[in-house]
């Protein structure tokens, strides 16, 4: 169990709010908590604060409706005589419209960014107890990295998925567009129709991408109440005409977590009574089951680095072989989304799937926000047999992710198995090499990438890229054109892609890994079933071409970013910085 960041921490951790509501010396502050309405009368300072952080913003669709989510919280958690701090924080991004210009680049640092607001947030404004409101891609790992490294008393609450669009699509369906119109398979008056048919309500994007997988994730692991991943974010009114409202249900779940924060309060269940080797191991579990972003690798591994749990990247493979893949959607299976999974029980049945298969090491008794899993996993629906499926009848017997090593990654490098066609489990091509997800784009859309090439993006990782930007276009550019190729990286993908493309290639070229020495030409091998992924040359060659390797320059120096790229630490450690945890 990690310790406490500083002495400022360790001792909300101890008294709470009491640091700045007990002793005449703190009357000033008394004073300004009645400027700001929080409390009406400097007898209410006995009461217990609770603090609400949310990450409404109408930069991102997942989260354009929490600033409702977040008033009707803050009413429930007066109605139970708590006095209510409540901030929004800043730094939140939508990788879809981040994604392909230099943007993308602060999305994954965003992480570290969110989680140093919130320490600084409670540890500046001490409270008894926070609930977190976020929906997408880092705000989710964020919320739940500060929640471990504060240790008080936490729920962490989403804003649900968006519905799917018409005929079936998402945002996917418009990046794999993009590639068939440049490939010349629909014309340009298609893809403007699918652009403005294809995401129309609030919510986070509709497949299990990251979002979606990191809300689900924060259900299995302990953090979140049953039906956060799942519970869509709006409802249709009129879906000829597209029109919507938000989901009823959603805004019960968020009003429900005010109770949910009194029980963890009153119990005083912290964080990381919940986060331990054994949860981090259910909440992998479940990505098996359901074949989640190769992100959730990335945020998860954070997760346990924040906790202060020693968890190594190889255990995955362990968990994998004995979790059937029970559940695909999209991107794995285009016509399958997260409303689809609510309808047949959600999370809850996924894991009721796995637990009856009896080969995972999935404990149903481990204590969550809620009391444990078994209840609700045990009372979900049986499979339907078609979004989810018993183990007999699974898509595959082996879990959705899988770690690949070899002489290209002797730390390691994530692929979606979940996500590959069969006949691509075992690829060898040539090397076409890019420094940069720019190079490889431009490369894919002009088609100069052709069936048997492995397309080798390097110098995008943590600290290469810097920031280790989702490479989403390149991905669904390849995908969308038609050509049958692989594409590995130092860097990472985004939850919506799909083929055979491997990530987080560690150490990343930046460090002087391997990947930076592959040449145009070299011959590599993937062999997903086993796990492997190597350049087929001779090792002495290797060590050659390695030992003449250029220091690598930092393509930012200034600026937050520089800050991040002097800190990271690589993939295979979740890219955490190395400043921000103590054991």
């Amino acid at each position: 169990m990690r310790k406490p960041v500083n002495r400022g921490i360790e001792d909300i951790q101890k008294r709470g709010s009491r640091i700045v509501t007990e002793g005449k010396h703190m009357l000033p502050a008394g004073s300004l908590m009645m400027a700001a309405g929080v409390i009406g009368d400097l007898a209410d300072r006995k009461k217990p604060f609770v603090t609400v952080i949310n990450s409404y913003t109408t930069h991102i669709p997942g989260h354009a409706h929490l600033n409702i989510l977040g008033e009707k919280l803050v009413a429930s958690l007066k109605a139970k005589g708590f006095n209510v701090w409540y901030a929004n924080i800043g730094g939140a991004i939508c990788d879809g419209i981040a994604m392909g210009h230099f943007g993308m680049k602060y999305s994954l640092p965003s992480r570290e960014l969110i989680a140093d607001q919130i320490e600084t947030i409670i540890g500046a404004h001490p409270c008894d107890g926070w609930i977190g409101i976020g929906n997408c891609d880092k705000i989710v790992p964020a919320m739940l990295n500060a929640m471990v490294r504060l240790n008080i008393p936490a729920v962490y609450v989403s804003g649900g998925p968006m519905l799917a669009g018409k005929n079936n699509s998402d945002l996917i369906t418009v990046f794999e567009g993009v590639g068939g119109e440049a490939a010349g398979k629909i014309s340009e008056s298609q893809l403007v129709e699918l652009t403005q048919s294809a995401c129309r309500t609030c919510g986070s994007c509709s497949g299990m991408f990251t979002a979606n997988s990191m809300n689900c994730l924060a259900e299995a692991v302990g953090l979140a109440m049953p039906g956060n991943g799942s519970i869509p974010a709006a409802v249709w009114v009129d879906k000829e005409s597209q029109v919507w409202e938000v989901n009823q249900e959603r805004i019960r779940l968020v009003e429900n977590a005010a109770a949910t924060l009194e029980r963890v309060m009153k119990q005083n269940i912290r964080p990381l009574d919940i986060v331990t080797k054994e949860s981090i191991d259910n909440a992998f579990i479940l990505d098996m089951a359901m074949g989640g972003s190769t992100n959730t690798v990335l945020h998860t591994l954070a997760l346990a680095r924040e906790a202060g749990i020693e968890y190594p990247l190889k255990r995955l493979n362990e968990l994998a072989d004995r979790t059937p893949n029970v559940c695909k959607v999209s991107p794995s299976r285009m016509d399958v989304h997260m409303e689809d999974v609510h309808r047949v029980g959600g999370i809850p049945a996924i894991l009721k799937a796995v637990y009856k298969d009896g080969r995972s090491p999935l404990n149903l008794d481990l204590k969550t926000c809620t009391g444990s899993l078994k209840e609700t996993v045990l009372n979900a629906p049986d499979p339907d047999g078609d979004v989810i499926r018993s183990g007999k009848n699974a898509f595959s017997q082996k879990g959705g992710l899988a770690i690949l090593y070899g002489n290209i990654a002797p730390d390691g490098a994530v692929v979606k198995t979940a996500g590959v066609e069969p006949d691509m489990m075992l690829y060898e091509g040539k090397a076409k090499c890019y420094d940069s997800q720019e190079e490889a784009l431009d490369a894919i859309l002009h088609g100069k990438i052709k069936d048997g090439d492995v397309v080798v993006i390097r110098y995008e990782g943590p600290k290469g890229g810097p920031g280790m930007q989702e490479m989403l276009s390149p991905t669904a550019a390849l995908k969308g054109s038609g050509v049958k190729a692989a594409l590995i990286t130092d860097g990472r993908f985004s939850g919506g892609t799909r083929g055979l493309c491997i990530g987080h290639i560690s150490p990343e070229a930046a460090s002087g890994g391997p990947i930076a020495i592959i040449q145009e030409g070299d011959v590599i091998k993937i062999d997903a079933e086993k796990r492997t992924i190597d350049l087929e040359l001779p090792e002495k060659e290797i060590k050659k071409r390695l030992s003449s390797l250029k220091p690598f320059t930092p393509k930012v120096r200034y600026g937050w970013l520089g800050r991040y790229a002097r800190h990271v630490l690589s993939a295979n450690a979740g890219a955490v910085m190395d400043n921000t945890f103590a054991k």
